[in-house]
């Protein structure tokens, strides 16, 4: 199992566009995406971002072979779907974690 954890920044300014753009599109993307097993997308809460709000997408793999492959095609399609959307009022930020244990 491979996990990438991506987080989407967005500014408050944008909320209600970017909350109907994960409703709209970011959903169907990720439903459309033939390596994931499972995924999580999720509301962030934090008591330290007071500047707009963050959002993560964590996606399952097979493998890290897989979770690479990935990462260098259909995330840059989401980067750029994204920016040509939004600019730079949404930030993405990816973090590959290696799984030291799990239990789902």
């Amino acid at each position: 199992m491979s996990v990438l954890s991506i987080t989407f920044h967005c500014t408050k300014s944008n909320l209600e566009e970017w909350e109907n753009y994960i409703d709209e599109k970011l959903v169907a993307m990720t439903e459309n995406l033939l390596d994931v097993n499972k995924y999580i997308l999720s509301e962030v809460h934090s008591d330290y971002i007071e500047e707009g709000k963050n959002y993560n997408l964590l996606l399952v793999f097979d493998n890290d072979e897989v979770r690479e492959d990935f990462v260098k095609s259909e995330m840059l399609n989401i980067v750029e779907r994204v920016e040509a959307k939004f600019g730079t009022e949404v930030m993405i930020f990816n973090t590959l974690l290696n799984p030291k244990k799990t239990r789902f």
